[in-house]
């Protein structure tokens, strides 16, 4: 595999403390419906006081179980950013390409440069896992990193058409949010999840904290966190 420029595609940002998560589905144009769209970004503790991080990029949401899984795009290199030192640049980068069936990762070290353009860091490999269809495969490294890559239920909840009821003033009476204890299966003014169901091409990382190395970011309860966020960048 050769270096390749790239450029950066869409970008989303999460503070990470245990579970933090940003949402941005379908809503941009250029990448829409491809690999290159961000859905969801999930990093968090796979239990409370463990010494490994989760890093969970969730694209392209809307893949529908009956309609076919999308692929992952050769041409696009998925990009997890992390700060550590609270300047919001980032200080390490973990990557992911697919190339035949497989999804290959890198890092996690310095970047090359900064911001938009980025290198595939083929001097840094971090391991690769076959990219899943119906059955979900999930590699372990020596080095304790768990890496997946593959289609998985959308874990975002969202009623859209009682969202969208509710801004244009239509709102149903007596409407009651999801986990309303007056609430029934079959009370139309109860909240549905609209993508219960649907799909999006998942890539999750689970690694050692060591590789991540000490952080002096914090976060706005005081707290030592890693600052991350990701992009897709398309080859030039």
């Amino acid at each position: 595999m050769k270096n390749k420029t790239l450029l950066t595609g869409l970008g989303i940002l999460a503070l990470v403390a245990t579970l933090l998560v940003a949402a941005d589905h379908i809503d941009a144009p250029h990448s829409m419906g491809t690999s290159a769209d961000i859905a969801d970004f999930y990093a968090f503790e796979p239990t409370v006081g463990s010494d490994n991080t989760v890093f969970a990029v969730d694209l392209q949401s809307n893949v529908l179980p009956d309609l076919a899984y999308g692929t992952f795009d050769e041409n696009i290199l998925t990009e997890i950013n992390i700060d550590t030192d609270g300047d919001l640049v980032e200080d390490l980068v973990i990557q992911a390409i697919p190339r035949d069936g497989k999804m290959y990762f890198f890092g996690s070290v310095a970047p090359s440069s900064t911001g938009l353009n980025g290198m595939v860091m083929v001097n840094s490999p971090l391991g690769s896992v076959d990219i899943s269809t119906d059955t979900a495969i999930v590699e372990t490294t020596e080095d304790g990193v768990s890496l997946f890559a593959g289609p998985r239920q959308d874990a975002f909840f969202f009623d859209f058409f009682q969202f969208n009821a509710v801004i244009g003033g239509m709102a149903p009476e007596g409407f009651k949010p999801a986990g309303d204890p007056d609430s029934t299966d079959d009370d139309d003014t109860t909240a549905v999840d609209t993508f219960d169901g649907a799909n999006t091409m998942s890539i999750v990382v689970e690694l050692p904290n060591t590789i991540l190395g000490e952080t002096t970011a914090m976060n706005a309860l005081g707290l030592s966190v890693y600052k991350t966020w990701v992009t897709t960048n398309a080859k030039q």
